[in-house]
């Protein structure tokens, strides 16, 4: 029976998986349902968390009606749905996780875990999301400034661009510790030696206005006609927090750009959403942003009903099929005039600060 069950659950994520690859915008509300139903059953503690609330998952028509695993679940549980109970070490019975990325936190505070079972699948979906916003990674050389998240091997950012990095088959494309004269080794020689392809420089926050306050001249870089700067997010303890505003402003003047783009995302999470100037985020094919009330967690509400109301950021993230796909983060944020845009705000008060999360506006 044991073995009809789990062949019975294998079958059915098969199915979900698939869908998950081949999304259509259309089909976005009934996959998540579906997903959901499945999570509820199969996540144990995900299952608990819902029967704590009383919800019975097969009555659950909408996807403001779907309840969210707080995002603090992930410091203190192995959210999983995949196999037997277990804590995914070898020989509990359970699959084993290929990785399991940490989040980032200042010294004495409790980290998040994701446990990742298919690598596959996150591959193939942040690649779809980047190249549905840039292009296609083969027409960019990559320059990862990420020093904070090299120095650690469990981060979900670094396992990304790193897959980003090969895919872009440039054997300019690579990552950056501390030695920003080769950075800009690098980067001199792309202005000097354009070849056709786009230019993404990549960095956690910090480690950008490091560079841009730097003495080095910086002017050489608007030769370069098609360089992308992507913040991260992220001061990591290093620097002052800044308004969004304020470190655009200073990197847009000290980098000879007109614009700074922006990556939405963390630990708990599989996709991606981008910014292309001005703080407005679009969630990847496999992500929508729902707002939850900010003194009623349980009050939920999507893109059509309000615009300009600031709340809890509730995000549903298809990728995660096997943790959970439906986060209550601790980020604060609004809706965006463009259908599905969203803006991230700040956080809520004595929340973690965190690497992948924005600054706040």
């Amino acid at each position: 029976m044991e073995l009809q069950n789990n062949k019975s659950q294998t079958e059915k994520r098969q199915a979900l998986r698939e869908r998950i690859l081949h999304l259509q915008p259309t089909d976005f509300e009934r996959l998540a349902l579906d997903i959901f139903r499945y999570q509820a059953r199969y996540n144990p503690v995900y299952n608990q968390y819902i029967s704590y609330l009383n919800i019975n998952p097969e009555l659950v028509t909408r996807l403001t009606h779907i309840p969210f695993l707080p995002v603090q679940f992930f410091k203190h549980h192995i959210i999983k749905s995949v196999g037997s109970p277990g804590d995914g070490s070898p020989g509990d019975g359970s699959p084993v996780a290929s990785a399991i990325f940490q989040s980032s936190g200042t010294t004495g505070q409790q980290t998040s875990q994701h446990h990742l079972f298919d690598e596959t699948l996150y591959k193939t979906v942040s690649a779809r999301i980047f190249q549905e916003n840039f292009g296609d990674l083969k027409q960019f050389h990559i320059l990862a400034l990420l020093p904070s998240y090299l120095e650690r091997n469990n981060s979900s950012l670094v396992y990304m661009m790193q897959h980003f990095i090969t895919e872009s088959q440039s054997e300019l494309s690579g990552f950056y510790l501390k030695n920003v004269e080769e950075l800009l080794q690098t980067l001199t020689f792309l202005s000097s030696n354009p070849d056709g392809r786009k230019v993404l420089l990549l960095g956690v926050t910090f480690a950008l206005l490091d560079l841009a306050e730097s003495a080095y001249d910086l002017s050489f870089l608007s030769k370069i006609k098609e360089l992308t700067v992507m913040d991260t997010g992220g001061m990591k303890g290093r620097r002052q927090e800044l308004l969004r505003e304020e470190v655009h402003d200073v990197l847009t003047s000290r980098l000879s750009i007109d614009k700074i783009h922006s990556e939405y995302g963390m630990t708990e999470m599989l996709s991606q959403g981008y910014s292309h100037g001005s703080g407005l985020l679009l969630p990847g094919f496999s992500m929508r942003i729902l707002l939850r009330d900010i003194n009623d967690p349980f009050a939920i509400y999507d893109h059509n009903i309000t615009k300009s109301k600031t709340g809890g950021i509730n995000v549903i993230d298809l990728a995660n099929l096997d943790s959970c796909s439906f986060i209550e983060t601790q980020d604060l944020g609004r809706f965006g005039e463009t259908e599905g845009s969203f803006y991230v705000m700040g956080r809520f008060d004595n929340s973690d600060i965190r690497g992948c999360n924005l600054m706040v506006i």
